[in-house]
């Protein structure tokens, strides 16, 4: 591989002054220039980041840690935030840590050791160590999603207690009252504000909480599969929340097969409103906010962090609305009766 001095070399010139003309840190002729250009083309000389960034004390590089690319929601996530960085000028290095909390640390020690600018972290909750790890980071940085106890960064996060909350009523409004929920693992937050949102809006409505309508899965579709398999075997209730969308699309599979049809016979409504739900059939209702612009949000945020790292930590919670397609209807028979 071409080396500076390679290029002073052919060039005729100092390294140092090839270095002024790839780094613009000082005016050369416009003879000079062209010299230094063509030794470049013609060896394929690529400065070297590293050395770049120590001088200049930056490595444009923002370092994103999710707990699961599979995850769509993720996915979407992940594509927000480095559609931002890019028209900032930012490269984004990905980090999946699979829901392994170890995983988490391992690749945060690798981030920070590569002197990223700035980090973006989606928590696989549920995991004190990150969050330990993470209150000792002076690297700018903003959570997304999940919140982290004793972490004092920025957060972006939809209001997750309120869209279950959405959610749950919309099922109401519908008529239903034997509703359940399929959870996410209740040691993460966003499980416990969700089912939180789930059981207000019951209780608002004058009704109990039966604790056999409330099954706790992990967030995917094999996960809400199995649940939906447990609750719809005997006595199905007519609606299920369903945690997130992957759970739902879930729900809708385990459905089918026990040729239970939705939303006729059994609503379906999810939270996210990842793009596969709008693709599944029956197209699944839900509740959410563009993920996409989520992920531009907290790269704004970050990008703003590192420009002005004095300001006061703040939390920008988005509120979700309800995403009308095919899986929900009136309960059969008297509306808004007790069944």
């Amino acid at each position: 591989m071409a080396t500076i001095k390679d290029v002073a070399a052919l060039a005729g010139i100092s390294y140092t002054t090839v270095s002024h003309v790839v780094n613009k840190t000082r005016p050369v002729s416009e003879e000079v220039r062209v010299k230094v250009e063509a030794a470049i083309k013609t060896l394929d000389y690529v400065p070297s980041a590293v050395a770049r960034s120590l001088k200049a004390k930056t490595t444009a590089t923002i370092g994103l840690l999710v707990p699961n690319s599979l995850n769509p929601y993720f996915a979407e996530l992940a594509r927000g935030i480095e559609d931002y960085c890019e028209r900032n000028g930012y490269c984004v290095i990905l980090c999946n840590s699979d829901d392994n909390p170890d995983k988490q640390r391992s690749y945060l020690r690798v981030l920070l050791e590569k002197r990223i600018d700035g980090l973006i972290v989606a928590s696989a909750g549920g995991d004190s160590g990150l969050a330990q790890g993470l209150a000792a980071v002076r690297t700018p940085m903003v959570i997304v999603d999940r919140g982290l106890d004793g972490v004092d960064a920025d957060l972006v996060r939809i209001d997750h207690e309120y869209g279950a909350y959405l959610a749950t009523r919309h099922l109401l409004e519908l008529g239903h009252r034997d509703i359940a929920t399929i959870s996410g693992p209740v040691t993460t937050s966003v499980a416990q504000m969700r089912l939180a949102g789930f059981c207000r809006a019951l209780k608002d409505a004058g009704l109990e909480v039966p604790s056999h309508r409330m099954l706790e899965s992990d967030f995917t579709s094999t996960g809400g599969y199995n649940a939906a398999a447990l609750l719809l075997e005997r006595n199905p209730p007519s609606a299920i929340f369903a945690a997130n969308d992957m759970i739902g699309i879930g729900v809708l599979r385990a459905a089918a097969e026990r040729n239970i049809r939705v939303p006729t016979q059994l609503s379906v409504i999810g939270f996210d409103d990842i793009q596969m739900s709008r693709y599944v059939y029956p197209a699944l209702t839900t509740v959410g906010q563009s993920i996409l612009q989520l992920g531009e949000m907290a790269a704004e945020v970050l990008l703003r962090r590192i420009a002005t790292p004095e300001l006061a930590t703040r939390q920008r919670i988005v509120t979700p609305s309800i995403v009308m397609r095919e899986s929900t209807a009136p309960l059969a028979g008297v509306f808004a009766e007790y069944r």
